[in-house]
């Protein structure tokens, strides 16, 4: 399987402002999610934002609505958001790539990831943008999710597989965000 830019999504899970603190890693993650979501923008590549009971946890932190360019979401209270994304994104056969990534690993996110592939996506979890408060448990979340089957994989390989070729003025921009 190799990516097409015209047939993904991708969706930012849970990158709030009471959970981010509390991050393993979080400038790392922070850093690579940030320049994630700028080059799915720079590639169109249309981006939902999902917020875990949002009274509670807060808003989405301004690193990443900057970096998508929008602050609009969908609010959710199960761990899941599945059942929530499958009601506001084009169908499995419209755009049947789903590029994950977020916080908590072990949780929102693989609970999210097993739900889209239940429901006919193909999803691909983005590893360096996505995080736990132990390493532990994300290690497990990954470990859990390649025994389902999810795709796993780093933000530039994606960004460079969504271009496909090298070359043109979107490889030019891709390029200098991922230096």
């Amino acid at each position: 399987m190799i990516l097409d830019a015209k047939k993904t999504i991708a969706v930012a899970v849970d990158y709030q402002e009471r959970l981010v603190p509390a991050i393993g890693n979080k400038e790392e993650l922070m850093e690579c999610s940030a320049k994630f979501l700028t080059g799915l923008r720079i590639l169109n590549i249309p981006t939902y934002i999902t917020q875990q009971y949002t009274k509670g946890l807060g808003m989405t932190v301004a690193e990443i609505t900057d970096a998508i360019g929008s602050d609009e979401y969908v609010e959710k209270i199960s761990f899941g958001a599945a059942s929530e994304l499958i009601k506001v994104i084009p169908s499995p056969e419209e755009k049947p790539y789903v590029l994950i990534c977020g916080i908590e690993s072990h949780i929102c996110v693989l609970q999210t990831l097993l739900g889209l592939k239940a429901a006919g996506y193909t999803p691909v979890l983005v590893t360096d943008c996505a995080g736990s408060r132990k390493k532990k448990d994300f290690d497990m979340a990954l470990e859990r999710a390649k025994q389902e089957g999810i795709i796993l994989a780093t933000y530039e390989s994606v960004l460079f597989e969504l271009l496909h070729e090298a070359g043109t003025d979107l490889f030019r921009q891709i390029s200098r965000l991922v230096k």
